[in-house]
């Protein structure tokens, strides 16, 4: 029999008829023939009430006891919804995590599954019950209760969906869907029908806030359709599958990050072990560090600049001059009126184009850019906050998100249309003997087929990025990593990587540029070697780039230039350096 794992938000049973109202939809999914598990989050403003009494309590309450007080507001909606299930004539039967058999390790208040036992959900499923699954929590191997952080009930979802082998996640909340970006900052966004998950990972890590990126990776990682649709609503809504239309365009959605802090260090020594030097003390103090951009060195001197939320730059300042004074360099600048703009397509991988036309948007809407950074399917500046809107509305534009859904219409495309996207039960076994939540390593890979240019002292001024990738796109020049560090008010250095075979092309065309637009310095190394992790979970394992960090140092490696994303960590160290580096790579995740 089919089986369906429903979720609904606090917003989708914040009051007795919108409880009432999810009943009747998993009552109707069991009337179709399908066994239904609901996962229910605290009815409203529930978990804000108490947290506030907590604080009212204790100003800073112990993480434990927080656990028990939030646990109880998904108790309580799950009972209610079970009775709303038996005020319809159905059975239902609601159990909290710890009934469950949801097992988590023991960090409280952000807790991460490691196992969850489907023996009693089949059973109560076998005879015809709905059942009623709290969301958000669980319990540790002392049978502490334990709570999953924010997206909790999201995360529960999906691997509940997981383990139950599901046909379909379903992600009830109060939008109709996935949309270009966030409706209520553009009122022109328009819903996708379909993205994929690696889409779908970027835009919810870069703070789309219809899913949280942990409950995507678990979809990722156990090949789990997630449908997220309308509480209030029967429209069909956005599903997040592996392959979509979407990776037919070069930009599928967008994403604004918000109260961001741009940190600038100049002068940073350019020898082995020194980024790790930086971000390891950082990474101890739990310090999220976002945006991490490296240019390579001028004379032995390194440029690096990062963003941290703003709410936690006061912190990470204190951290960074305790370590500059052991290995020299400075703290440049800071800046807390920045916001990231980011552009998310599969397609652009295999697009020719995509960043001169990101760039030249920018331009003509006066947004000037202070960081750029781009992966192989996601491309974000870092622009004055006040200029965010206009960014987000000028690229939405060029890429005509507005009209995605008749431009998907029109493409050709051939869906797997399989019944179910099974994964055998022996990998999720294997999944779950490294903690179902644990980190997936996809691939260790090596490229020593590029080259790299380096303008440094570009003029920081609009249109100044677009002009340069206009003309190298011309010249049929193809872009892989681009960089942009943040230097002074009225300067930036940018680095770009290329294949090797275009070298030559692309120092005529930058020469040609320096004639009218004079840079500071144009370095050129013309054998590189970039090195990619892969996988699910390196934005919430945190670990990986101080791991990618520690490995390079300890074998006394230089890294060049930095440039992560959720999926991927990339960096370059010199050509002589690539076999050593790949090695240390593979034994430091344990892939030798």
């Amino acid at each position: 029999m089919p089986l369906i794992v429903q979720k609904f938000g606090g917003t989708s049973v914040a009051s007795s008829e919108k409880i009432l109202a999810a009943a009747r939809k998993a009552v109707r999914a069991q009337q179709q023939g399908n066994q239904v598990v609901m996962v229910v989050s605290a009815m409203g403003k529930n978990t804000d009430a108490l947290i506030d009494l907590a604080h009212q309590i204790n100003e800073r309450p112990p993480a434990r006891e927080m656990d028990m007080l939030l646990s109880t507001g998904e108790q309580v909606s799950v009972a209610l919804m079970a009775m709303a299930v038996h005020s319809l004539g159905y059975k239902a039967v609601s159990l909290t995590g710890a009934q469950i058999g949801i097992r988590t390790d023991s960090t409280h208040t952000k807790a991460r599954i490691q196992s969850i036992s489907t023996d009693r959900m089949k059973k109560l499923l076998d005879e015809g019950n709905i059942v009623i699954a709290a969301g958000f929590q669980g319990i540790d191997e002392n049978f502490n209760i334990t709570t999953l952080g924010r997206g909790g009930s999201d995360t529960t979802a999906v691997a509940l969906a997981a383990v139950l082998q599901a046909d379909t996640c379903e992600i009830y909340t109060d939008v109709d869907g996935v949309y270009t970006t966030d409706p209520r900052v553009l009122p022109e966004a328009s819903l996708i029908p379909s993205v994929c998950y690696e889409e779908m990972l970027e835009l919810a890590s870069l703070g789309a806030g219809v899913m949280h990126s942990r409950s995507i990776e678990f979809g990722q990682k156990f090949n789990v359709p997630i449908c997220v649709r309308s509480s209030f609503s029967d429209n069909p809504g956005s599903m997040i599958i592996k392959r979509s239309p979407t990776e037919k365009l070069p930009v599928s959605g967008m994403a604004v990050t918000k109260d961001e802090a741009l940190i600038t260090l100049l002068d940073i020594p350019d020898r082995p072990g020194v980024i790790h030097q930086i971000f390891a003390p950082i990474a101890e103090r739990k310090i999220t560090v976002d945006m991490i951009v490296q240019n390579n060195s001028d004379d032995g001197f390194a440029t690096i600049s990062f963003t941290v939320p703003k709410a936690e730059l006061a912190d990470v300042v204190p951290v960074l001059e305790n370590t500059l004074a052991e290995i020299g360099g400075r703290i440049s600048s800071t800046d807390e009126n920045v916001t990231k703009v980011s552009a998310v397509g599969i397609g652009m991988d295999g697009q020719f184009g995509v960043a001169s036309r990101m760039f030249r948007a920018l331009a003509k809407a006066g947004v000037n850019l202070k960081l750029i950074t781009t992966s192989e399917i996601k491309i974000s500046v870092l622009v004055s906050r006040q200029l965010a809107l206009e960014a987000l509305r000028a690229v939405h534009s060029e890429f005509q998100l507005d009209t995605i859904i008749d431009r998907l219409a029109k493409l050709e495309f051939k869906p797997d249309h399989s019944s179910k996207p099974v994964v055998p039960m022996e990998v999720v076994e294997m999944l779950r003997g490294k903690g179902m939540e644990g980190l997936t390593i996809h691939d260790i890979a090596m490229n020593r087929s590029q080259s790299r240019i380096t303008l440094l002292g570009v003029p920081n001024l609009p249109g100044m990025a677009a002009e340069i990738f206009e003309e190298l796109a011309a010249a049929n020049i193809v872009i892989d990593m681009i960089v942009q560090s943040h230097h002074f008010e009225d300067r930036a250095d940018l680095s770009f990587s290329l294949e090797r075979s275009q070298f030559q092309d692309a120092i005529k065309v930058v020469e040609k540029i320096n004639q009218r637009m004079p840079f500071s310095k144009i370095e050129t190394k013309e054998q590189i070697t970039k090195l990619s992790v892969s996988g699910i979970g390196l934005r919430s394992h945190t670990a990986v780039g101080i791991g990618m960090f520690r490995a390079l140092a300890k074998a006394n490696i230089n890294v060049e230039t930095i440039n992560t994303s959720e999926v991927r960590v990339n960096v370059v160290v010199d050509d002589s350096d690539g076999e050593r580096a790949l090695e240390c790579l593979r034994a430091e995740f344990g892939q030798l």
